[in-house]
């Protein structure tokens, strides 16, 4: 095990790492048989996905998504009459999400993933929890009203993204950049504050988030131009039926409740962040679906 985890969580949450790994290398057919049996499950978190699913200062997983996870993770107790179910955390980046979700290292990823086509053939989604898009972190100043505008210039990509996956696209045939990508979304903002690109695509709500913890948005701005629809929803094994509805009625709960309303407003209108409910995720929370994101520009895919 890596001892970058003792740097990033506590000494107890670290011995739940090492156990998940190694009890769940194995994925098994029915999470929700397994976790009746062990009363255990395992959440995958990311460590700076804000306000989604993040490190604290104290070194705690924490966020939005986080919330919304740990309201499954009731649901399931209530489900399997249990009266206790054990939660181990277990960080993730965004590359090796979906690879350890198959292994059975993690049994939901509670971080900002998208549903889409592409990542459907492997895997299963919840309900949409958030609807974001795609929009361009630059300089003050700095004018992107198209992608055409971003012709000639550095532009960091984040690995593993629908961020990436478009642009890559775009650079294809669309409007030549100069793209560098980066091991994560802390490394590609941290080269556009330092200079060492000009531009930076990811979805609007993890700018954001980025930038307002960081104090930044008088020195960086997003850009005018969408470029997507990002449905993000908890993610899980690839026909795990008992797991997913479970989830989904955790969800439903909420969402018929409205409690969903004052959980989004805890980790959306902050002292430092002010990113109100739009139209689209009102509309997931009002209508539950599992619709997959599209890319604003035809014939581009996510």
């Amino acid at each position: 095990m890596s001892r970058s985890c003792f740097r990033t969580l506590p000494l107890a949450a670290c011995a739940s790492l090492v156990f998940a790994s190694s009890a769940f290398a194995q994925a098994p057919a029915d999470t929700l048989a397994r976790i009746k049996e062990t009363g255990a499950i395992t959440l995958g978190v990311r460590e700076a996905a804000r306000p989604f699913s993040y490190v604290n200062e104290q070194k705690q997983p924490v966020g939005y998504s986080v919330d919304l996870c740990l309201a499954a993770v009731d649901e399931i107790k209530r489900t399997l009459k249990l009266p206790e179910v054990k939660v181990s955390y277990k960080v993730v980046a965004g590359p090796e999400r979906i690879p350890k979700l198959e292994s059975g290292e993690i049994d939901l990823e509670c971080g900002s993933t998208t549903n889409t086509k592409a990542r459907q053939e492997k895997v299963a989604f919840s309900y949409t929890i958030f609807v974001a898009g795609i929009r361009v972190l630059v300089p003050k100043g700095t004018k992107v009203d198209t992608v055409k505008d971003l012709g000639g210039l550095p532009v960091a990509l984040s690995k593993g993204t629908t961020s990436e996956k478009l642009f890559t696209q775009l650079n294809a045939s669309e409007v030549k950049m100069q793209l560098t990508t980066f091991a994560s979304n802390g490394e590609a903002y941290k080269a556009l504050k330092e200079g060492k690109v000009r531009a930076f695509p990811q979805d609007d709500s993890l700018l954001l988030g980025m930038a307002s913890h960081d104090n930044a948005l008088d020195r960086l701005d997003l850009s005018s131009a969408q470029l997507s629809v990002e449905p993000y929803a908890i993610m899980m094994r690839k026909g795990d039926t008992a797991l997913g509805a479970a989830v989904d009625r955790a969800l439903s709960r909420l969402y018929a409740s409205r409690d969903i309303d004052a959980m989004y407003r805890k980790w959306f209108t902050t002292d430092r962040m002010n990113i109100q409910m739009n139209r689209l995720t009102r509309d997931s929370f009002t209508r539950p679906n599992k619709e997959s994101g599209v890319a604003m520009l035809l014939g581009y895919s996510l």
